[in-house]
């Protein structure tokens, strides 16, 4: 064996990092080992063509918790995240069209010219959610109690979690079960009766998600997007100076000056088990890394499924992970511009609609039936899609004069139904979006440079996400908190002694958070050597 380390990290994305940090903060000698040539699993920025720079998956930020950023000293490593306002632009087909801003009073009369209603409910809704995010958010850098309970220890922590809740009104519980249950759509039924103002909200509630806006669950889905913040405004999501490798190479900055080893081009191909215990990794290739403590940052199935042999778990557990559910519908497209959109629902460019996170989904109904298309695996004929520009923040990204345009979309399933592939419906995707942008945006085709469609099967590829889910697995009732990834095995330990899950397979999920490579740090410096 070359070298030896106290911790072995598989996987340089933003949790693994993270865990690495907090690691050698304790004194720990630690090696991150990347499969690619850089660090920063989905939130990298990657020039794609010269001269633009592009956050080729993850886009944006607002769940990174500001105690890591704190505690690893961030900002000194070159973090920065500027504000996106206005938040939300929606185009509609009958030339109206919605901004939420910053600015309450602006967004107040925006949402009036839909509803006089809504606008008077709005403040009230935020309120309200802003409550529940409170709850749930002192929950994300905690590591949840055993499931089931077996002994007075794990009833004591059961405890400990009830006292968080105990302070909360009959009126909070509820909302709680509800935003766990309810789908997406009805929540927002509840409490508004504009088409547009819903559909712009809701939005947060299937991006990333197996299901529709009326699919039960989604409703957290849009909590999870409500929660974190920026610049101290909980709910408001920002672009990172730099592009969203500008989040990775700040944390592997502070990594690498706490003496963390990181070595890029470096896959893992097996992890070396002992006795019931981790001792190391073999890479491809066949370099052997000695380590007392493995961590894993890749997703759950790759971890138990590849990484580990089988005869090292048993039928249960192996069982479950199959079960575990981890299949994406989202597609990412990126695209370099010599022209920003001119939407018919309010012309001009440059103008405020590119700086704002741009909707083109008209209704929930919409929605709705474009997941009908991918829950039976077709690509949706009409998807959601959500436009952003960050060289409006950020002119650097790209050459004067161009830009960048990412575009996230719902609903593009990993499998598809009547023997297609991704390598012969890509383009013809890619090509149709472009045409329903071209409704609302006559002439955009024309601004179009380059372009990159990454299905879920390309993210798959590239990043090594199973099934091309940007959340190391569905974000269900039934696959978070204690029963993720598993029930019995939400704590960040796993059946193989001294072997962690440190990415977003664990709790407390997916998005650029931290949270699992804060929270494992923690369990495994608890547990000592």
């Amino acid at each position: 064996m070359s070298q030896r380390f106290d911790v072995a990290i598989i996987g340089g994305g933003h949790n693994g990092l993270i865990c690495a940090a907090y690691l050698a903060q304790a004194g720990r000698s630690v090696v991150v080992l990347e499969r690619r040539e850089l660090v920063g699993g989905c939130a990298v920025t990657e020039e794609l063509w010269p001269g633009y720079k592009v956050s080729t998956a993850a886009y944006l930020s607002s769940l990174m918790q500001q105690k890591i950023v704190d505690d690893l000293d961030l900002p000194r490593f070159g973090y920065h995240v500027d504000p996106k306002d206005p938040s939300f632009f929606s185009a509609f087909p009958d030339g109206r069209h919605l901004f939420m801003w910053g600015d309450e009073r602006q967004t107040l009369a925006e949402i009036a010219k839909f509803s006089p209603r809504d606008a008077e409910t709005f403040p009230k809704f935020e309120a309200y959610i802003e409550r529940l995010a409170k709850v749930v958010e002192g929950l994300l850098l905690t590591t949840p109690p055993e499931f089931p309970p077996s002994g007075i220890g794990d009833f004591v922590d059961w405890l400990k979690l009830m006292g968080k809740l105990r302070g909360l009104s009959r009126d909070e519980i509820v909302g709680l079960v509800k935003i766990f249950t309810q789908s997406a759509s009805d929540l927002l039924d509840d409490w508004f009766e504009s088409e547009q103002v819903k559909v712009t909200l809701a939005t947060d509630g299937v991006i990333g998600a197996n299901g529709g806006p009326k699919s039960p669950g989604t409703a957290y889905i849009l909590l999870h997007h409500c929660m974190g913040g920026v610049g101290g405004k909980r709910g408001l999501w920002g672009f990172v100076r730099g592009g969203m490798g500008g989040v990775s190479n700040a944390i592997a900055g502070a990594a690498r000056n706490l003496g963390v080893q990181i070595r890029t081009n470096a896959g893992v191909e097996r992890i070396m088990v002992e006795n019931g215990r981790a001792r190391g990794v073999v890479l491809e290739g066949g370099e052997e890394i000695a380590a007392s403590i493995v961590a894993s940052n890749a997703d759950p199935k790759v971890t138990f499924l590849r990484l580990v042999e089988p005869k090292h778990l048993d039928e249960e557990f192996l069982g479950s992970i199959n079960r575990f559910r981890i299949e994406g519908t989202s597609a990412k497209i990126n695209v370099a511009v010599k022209g920003l959109p001119n939407f018919l629902a309010f012309p001009g460019a440059p103008g405020p609609q590119h700086k704002a996170t741009m909707h083109i989904c008209p209704s929930i109904e919409y929605v709705e039936r474009a997941w009908d298309d991918a829950k039976y695996g077709r690509p949706s004929q009409r998807p959601l899609l959500e436009l952003t520009c960050p060289t409006m923040y950020d002119p650097s990204l790209a050459p004067a004069g161009h830009h960048i345009l990412g575009i996230f979309l719902q609903y593009a399933p990993y499998t598809l139904s009547g023997g297609e592939t991704w390598d012969n419906l890509r383009e013809p995707f890619g090509d149709r979006v472009f045409d329903i942008i071209e409704e609302y945006a006559p002439g955009f085709k024309s601004q179009v440079v380059h372009r990159q469609v990454l299905s879920p099967y390309d993210l798959e590829k590239r990043f090594g996400i199973t099934g091309g889910n940007i959340f190391h697995g569905e974000m269900s009732l039934d696959q978070m908190f204690v029963m993720r990834p598993v029930a019995g095995w939400a704590r960040h330990r796993t059946p193989v002694e001294k072997l962690y899950l440190c990415g977003s397979g664990a709790h407390p999920g997916g998005g650029v958070m931290g949270a699992p490579g804060h929270n494992c740090a923690r369990e495994i410096l608890k547990d000592g050597r």
